[in-house]
């Protein structure tokens, strides 16, 4: 006779928990510096009730709530002192105050999770020593801030929260606040875990890093993997794309010691310049056919790594309900509490890049605004793609959407991930996944040789991605776009942009063929243009000259949306046929500094002196009428071709996408542009780096 075993009461009062996979862990800077603190921990004094006060140390309030914006009084804090900030996983907290992880790299982002894995609950364990309070708080979409769960604590031990993820359709996150008492409270570490059999898988994942003469640069980050062992035991390489002139393999007595240490999962493969496309398709086709890696995450080389952000892409992936492609969201270099973006989309009426969030802000600094003051922060950001300063793509997407197109520079990762999306392949940019990159706000690049790379496609994206008739906006906005630059007198910039134009024209089978000289012949094409030409500083030029002046506020404020027709086709008279004034050839007629450099306000001169957006250098601008007829001849001439073809031209190039990104088509790319051998090449006598100049 069989008899069943007696249950005990603890075992029926307490369920076995299925086993955990730590989703996200507490983190503390791994370089500690006043500038990222905001980024990690906040501050409060729990005698003031600073921070945070209707959650102080009375206990809990059921039924309060505040709103974000009521918080924000309550946010001017003192910093964290550095001294706290000595490990990496755990915290001591000094008596009588009170340390917030609701800040981007510790709050948990949970409708991310609830909107594109299959976690509904999760469970929160916070280790202690000492007394004091633990507050577990939750915000929704609105930015509302809730208490979920309080507990007192005192001595050491190990306290466990379960946390559901049902109510955070449209955006949200938690976090946990710790109050110490009469005494140091220490936090000996928190990681927020989910069932691990609700992963889709376990994956490893590659790096694709492209580099071009930032030798530093891409030693620190090589150096910042080699060193963190929890993320070497998910990769399976790093796959370092070389395409400059000054070679990693030139700093042996950097290089040698990393290469020791990682061994294989170091690989340095030297090609000729082709491009970010060309080296992050690199990177993507090794990882996509070593025969391991789940993912590539594609990186800029100029970057500072947290590591931790990589892991978390990693498993976020995992547990993505389908192949997804995770970002990680941009931080600025110099400014390392300001967030570039939330979030991007494309503007499909223009094909221009756009904030997922409507009244998110560019350039959100943390340590003036933090997480739980700023609403907009609180809302889920879908997205369209992610910028490849570090984006994860499943090899598996790369396997069945082929590599990047082959066009060098710009719009490479947009148009990547508006084409994942329509195989099925969604964009996620994952709050706490960051990396620190030098931010282009200060910078121009749509005037000078990369506005060829803007313009050509910027129009291939179109014609392969538009919804509309004739692309929307985009063959009226180019030719405005056009009539701006040759009224600014910037010549070199509208030259580019005709290239650009005739090249679209010639269809998708010419980008492979030019990849590698087409940055050449543009810079080749500088010498023909004043505004081409730079000097360090104004007085490098002839003295600035004006015989009248521009009357008073002409020229200085953009004109009325009504009046733009009519002052445009005045200016364009002026410019096409109207002589430049007396000795404007010889003198500049101004000095106008890159943030004045308007079109409105370029165009009132025949001359001018104008610095570049980074402030190092001057060109002067000379207004040549001639220049102008012909050019503008030109472009309207193109944009009459795109606009007629357009219908032939977007069949073309959707028919040829999947040939141009296909490995086999690469392949021969990378064959056909090596690495070019130089003087030092021939005398060397052997390295430990692996100098791998093909396919």
């Amino acid at each position: 006779m069989t008899t069943t075993p007696a249950i005990s009461p603890a075992t029926e009062q307490t369920p076995a928990v299925p086993p955990q996979r730590v989703l996200q862990r507490m983190i503390l800077p791994v370089e500690v510096s006043p500038d990222v603190i905001p980024l990690y921990i906040e501050s409060g004094d729990a005698r003031s009730g600073a921070h945070g006060s209707s959650f102080g140390l009375g206990g809990p309030q059921n039924g309060r709530e505040k709103t974000a914006e009521s918080a924000a009084a309550q946010i001017a804090l003192p910093q964290v002192d550095i001294s706290e900030l000595s490990e990496r996983n755990s915290v001591r907290i000094p008596a009588q105050s009170m340390r917030s992880f609701g800040t981007y790299f510790n709050a948990f982002p949970a409708s991310y999770w609830r909107r594109w894995t299959p976690v509904r609950k999760i469970r929160l364990s916070i280790r202690t020593a000492g007394a004091g309070q633990l507050i577990v708080m939750r915000s929704t979409a609105r930015g509302t801030l809730q208490r979920q769960a309080f507990k007192n604590v005192e001595g050491s031990g190990e306290h466990v929260f379960e946390l559901p993820l049902t109510a955070f359709g449209d955006g949200g996150w938690y976090w946990f606040d710790a109050h110490s008492g009469a005494g140091e409270l220490a936090i000996l570490g928190a990681e927020w875990t989910a069932d691990a059999d609700l992963a889709r898988t376990q994956g490893t994942f590659s790096i694709g890093m492209t580099t071009m003469n930032k030798v530093s640069y891409c030693l620190d980050n090589i150096r910042t993997v080699a060193e963190d062992a929890d993320l070497r035991g998910m990769l399976d390489a790093m796959y370092v794309i070389d395409q400059g002139a000054d070679r990693l393999r030139d700093h042996a007595e950097d290089l040698e010691p990393l290469q020791a240490e990682m061994g294989d999962q170091l690989r340095i493969i030297e090609q000729g310049n082709i491009g970010g496309s060309g080296g992050f398709s690199r990177g993507m086709y090794e990882a996509a056919t070593n025969g391991t890696s789940t993912y590539v995450i594609n990186c800029d080389d100029d970057i500072v790594i947290e590591p931790e952000s990589l892991i978390r892409m990693v498993t976020f992936a995992d547990y993505a309900t389908k192949p997804t492609l995770v970002g990680a969201h941009m931080f600025d270099l110099n400014n390392r509490s300001v967030l570039h973006t939330f979030g991007e989309v494309v503007d499909p009426w223009r094909i221009q890049p756009a904030v997922a969030l409507g009244e998110g802000d560019l350039g959100h600094d943390f340590a003036t605004e933090p997480l739980r003051s700023t609403p907009w922060l609180h809302r889920r950001a879908d997205v369209d793609y992610n910028g490849w300063w570090s984006c994860l793509i499943p090899t598996e997407t790369v396997r069945a959407i082929g590599l990047s197109l082959p066009v060098f520079i710009k719009w490479d990762d947009a148009e990547y991930g508006l084409r994942a999306k329509a195989a099925g392949y969604p964009t996620v940019s994952l709050p706490g996944a960051g990396v620190w990159h030098m931010s282009w706000v200060d910078k121009d690049d749509l005037v000078g040789w990369q506005a060829y790379f803007h313009e050509r496609n910027r129009i291939i994206t179109a014609l392969l991605h538009s919804p509309y008739e004739r692309g929307g906006r985009v063959v009226r906005e180019s030719q405005f776009m056009d009539v701006k630059h040759l009224i600014s007198m910037q010549y070199f910039t509208e030259a580019g942009r005709l290239m650009a134009q005739r090249d679209v024209l010639a269809g998708p089978d010419a980008l492979h063929p030019v990849i590698g000289t087409k940055l050449p012949e543009i810079r080749g094409m500088a010498a023909a243009f004043d505004d081409a030409s730079a000097k360090k500083d104004p007085d490098q030029y002839p003295p600035v000259w004006q015989e009248k002046p521009p009357r008073k506020g002409r020229g200085f404020s953009q004109p009325a949306r009504f009046l733009l027709p009519a002052w445009t086709a005045k200016t364009l008279v002026k410019q096409l046929v109207k002589p430049p004034r007396p000795k404007a050839d010889e003198h500049p007629q101004a000095t106008i500094a890159h943030l004045d450099a308007k079109w409105w306000r370029l165009s009132a001169y025949d001359s001018a002196l104008v610095s570049n957006a980074e402030g190092t250098q001057v060109s002067w601008y000379k207004r040549d009428p001639r220049t102008v007829r012909e050019m503008l001849g030109d472009a309207i001439g193109a944009h009459v071709e795109l606009y007629r073809r357009w219908p032939e031209l977007q069949r073309t190039y959707r028919a040829a996408v999947g040939r141009i990104t296909s490995f086999e088509a690469w392949e021969q790319t990378f064959l056909a542009n090596p690495a070019p051998v130089r003087e030092q090449d021939q005398s060397e006598n052997g390295s430990t780096v692996s100098k791998d100049h093909s396919a």
